[in-house]
């Protein structure tokens, strides 16, 4: 593992590496103190968009996991960034109630909106949501998606994620959305700034191989594999990333560096 000597900070993924539905996974709890004794400079970066960030840090706390809201960034604190950077005001969320109030400096506009933003929202997803934010495209609005994945790890297993929902929108309005969340470089280079490291001295740790194995790499990361959460064999000898390490647990990381 020299390879990894030179890493003096961590960005680390919350669910399927120290999570699976409501239920810390084993050495999660210890490896959450452990990093706060370890002297590394480290963030939990993470796509979840049901949750704003207090809420999210107030469910892993009661799942045993010290993880305060300060360390966590999320996509849609990268797709405020990037909206206040383009000088938006109005905005279509398609996003959960609990996330939409991380959006307050926007005013939510049906008819006029500037950007439409597409997030989780479960099991409330209807027709009548997606034709507006297809309208709304389709009158000049930017398509932003908080992220792009596939599906995400539950207790049930496999779930369909909001990737589908975003391939749609680009279909059927022949455009290609902003992804502000993992992979997308800008998410990585904001994360790396809080750390006030440069990205060959920081190692991503996660369960996916291409949004945070292979887009850590890209910006020049070490990317470490976590075989838990969305961790599947077969899909990762399919794909033509290689990690720079691959681990059982959140709990084998530390001993790596």
């Amino acid at each position: 593992m020299s390879s990894l000597s030179g890493i003096k900070g961590l960005l680390l993924d919350l669910n399927g590496v120290f999570y699976v539905a409501n239920q810390a996974l084993p050495g999660a709890a210890e490896t959450a103190i452990k990093l706060k004794t370890s002297g590394l400079p480290y963030r939990f970066v993470t796509n979840n968009t049901t949750e704003s960030v207090g809420r999210m840090s107030q469910s892993l706390q009661s799942l045993g996991l010290e993880i305060n809201r300060e360390l966590i960034i999320n996509a849609p604190y990268a797709a405020k960034l990037y909206l206040k950077a383009k000088h938006y005001s109005r905005i279509y969320p398609l996003l959960t109630d609990d996330v939409r109030e991380d959006f307050s400096d926007f005013t939510f506009d049906e008819m006029n909106a500037e950007a439409v933003i597409v997030g989780d929202m479960g099991d409330d997803w209807n027709y009548r949501m997606l034709n507006r934010a297809f309208k709304l495209v389709m009158k000049g609005a930017e398509l932003i998606a908080l992220h792009k994945a596939k599906f995400w790890q539950w207790e049930a297993g496999l779930q369909l994620d909001i990737g589908a929902f975003v391939t749609g929108l680009e279909y059927a309005t022949d455009t290609e959305a902003t992804i502000v969340g993992k992979p997308n470089a800008s998410f990585y280079e904001l994360a790396l700034k809080e750390l006030g490291l440069p990205a060959h001295e920081v190692a991503m740790i996660g369960d996916d191989i291409e949004a945070d194995i292979g887009g850590a790499q890209a910006v020049g990361m070490k990317g470490i594999l976590v075989r838990t959460g969305k961790y599947r064999e077969e899909l990762v000898n399919q794909s033509s990333i290689t990690p720079d390490a691959v681990v059982n647990s959140i709990d084998e990381v530390l001993s790596l560096i």
